[in-house]
């Protein structure tokens, strides 16, 4: 009887089935890195306002503090978006005709709020509480990024849960003297090696990594 398949069909067999195999992780590692990229993430991605508010204006040039504007940052999961009427507080004397703060002046003639879009929007299911980690040490810089070098405001960081953890996983590297959490440019006064590790333990800052830390 004749033999159906030839000599060389044991290899193409398992060319086929080392193709495919390199095709599926091929396959998958693509999806991870897409799942990571900025077109999904929105990372460093400007977002279009109702007027580009410039903060390396008003906090790189005219130093105005974080919490002038977000004023329930430290007291609340929510940092808040300034009111109109923050705003006017300052431009009710300066720049009072300039085009590009009409909308700011029409929104207070017509007594409605405008209407910012979140830069940092995390899904729903996310539970963050900024008042938590300002008092355990983190500085804004360290989730926004330098603000007060972004003429439009953009997200920086991916937001992703791996993002979230590897902070979590490793608090030490991250933390500063609450003193300087609302400090751009903050660099520490000893190596963070050090200081990381002290004020661990000074800020009785835990390692949360349980799925109920963040999705409640």
């Amino acid at each position: 009887m004749p033999q159906i398949f030839s000599r060389g069909a044991n290899t193409l067999a398992k060319l086929s089935l080392a193709l495919g195999l390199m095709g599926a992780v091929g396959a998958i590692s693509l999806l991870i890195i897409f799942g990571k990229s900025s077109y999904v993430t929105r990372a460093n991605e400007f977002v279009e306002q109702p007027l580009q508010f410039s903060h390396a204006h008003h906090v790189g040039d005219d130093g105005i503090d974080c919490r002038y504007c977000h004023t329930s940052v430290e007291t609340s999961s929510f940092a808040g978006i300034p009111s109109t009427q923050t705003c006017m507080n300052c431009h009710s004397q300066l720049w009072v005709d300039s085009p590009i703060l009409e909308p700011v002046r029409a929104s207070l003639r017509d007594d409605q709020s405008l209407r910012w879009t979140r830069v940092h929007d995390l899904p729903d299911f996310v539970y963050f509480n900024h008042s938590i980690h300002g008092k355990k040490g983190v500085g804004c810089e360290t989730c926004h990024g330098r603000v007060d070098q972004m003429p439009l405001m953009y997200q920086q960081n991916s937001l992703q849960m791996e993002w979230c953890i590897g902070c979590h996983l490793a608090p030490e590297q991250f933390v500063r003297p609450r003193e300087e959490v609302f400090t751009m440019g903050y660099r520490p006064p000893v190596a963070q090696a050090v200081l990381g590790p002290q004020l661990v333990r000074e800020y009785a800052i835990q390692s949360l990594t349980t799925c109920s830390t963040c999705h409640r």
